[in-house]
């Protein structure tokens, strides 16, 4: 799968790694949902450090879609409110 950070870059990860994605995708929405700033920031940064820490980087000139796009890192907790709600940006890997 591949995977956006807005106005970073994409990267690829392994589909196994799709429900850690989501697990760490729906602390985001716990975090957001409890109004929590301190929280919401780790978390986020917890998700984007996962990405780019399991994934690899496509190059520019690859031009395969994104399975997910992921806000900026500097997104705020009230942008994040209107991003990541209801299952966030990543669904739930199991029907």
């Amino acid at each position: 799968m591949i995977v956006r950070i807005a106005n970073e870059g994409q990267y690829r990860l392994d589909d196994g790694h799709h429900a850690q994605l989501d697990e760490l995708d729906d602390a985001v929405v716990a975090a957001v949902d409890a109004g929590d700033e301190q929280r919401f920031q780790a978390a986020f940064a917890k998700l984007l450090d996962f990405v780019r820490s399991e994934g690899t980087e496509v190059a520019d000139d690859d031009l395969d879609a994104s399975d997910y796009i992921l806000p900026p890192p500097d997104l705020s907790i009230v942008e994040a409110g209107q991003e990541f709600s209801g299952e966030g940006l990543i669904p739930d890997p199991t029907p």
